[in-house]
């Protein structure tokens, strides 16, 4: 079974977000990690070259591949910044109504500028999210 390519590294959260290229983009990281930090209480780490994650569960699929993944997370990648974890939970659906300009994928939340939408509907969001990820994996969240 192929390991898991995305684990936490040393890499410095500052350091990364720094070298955001785009000025808006980079901003926008600052304010998501900033963000994320509070709804989750924990300190921001770099899984893998990209992304942003707080906290960690571990998972097991049906099929005995398993690993560990952030509670919440982001990559600030230059389409768009894209969030882990914060969909795909019973009542996300009614949240993203309110949200405002994104797009959805795999799991995925796009958001390409955080004015697009309403920071208050994006905060619950993703308070629900991680109470939604820490009760199904109680033990390890």
């Amino acid at each position: 079974m192929a390991e898991n390519k995305t684990k936490p590294t040393t890499v410095s959260v500052p350091a990364f977000l720094d070298a955001c290229t785009d000025k808006a983009r980079r901003a926008d990281a600052k304010a998501l990690a900033k963000l994320m930090q509070k709804v989750t209480g924990n300190e921001p780490s770099m899984w893998g070259p990209s992304i942003v994650g707080f906290g960690s569960y571990h998972y097991t699929h049906e099929s005995g591949r398993e690993g560990d993944m952030p509670i919440v997370g982001f990559s600030p990648r230059k389409a768009a910044n894209v969030l882990y974890g914060a969909i795909g939970f019973a009542g996300a659906e009614a949240l993203l109504a309110k949200l405002g300009k994104y797009t959805t994928g795999k799991g995925c939340l796009y958001i390409k500028k955080l004015a697009d939408v309403d920071a208050k509907v994006l905060e619950t969001l993703l308070e629900k999210a991680v109470a939604a990820t820490r009760a199904r994996h109680a033990k390890q969240a």
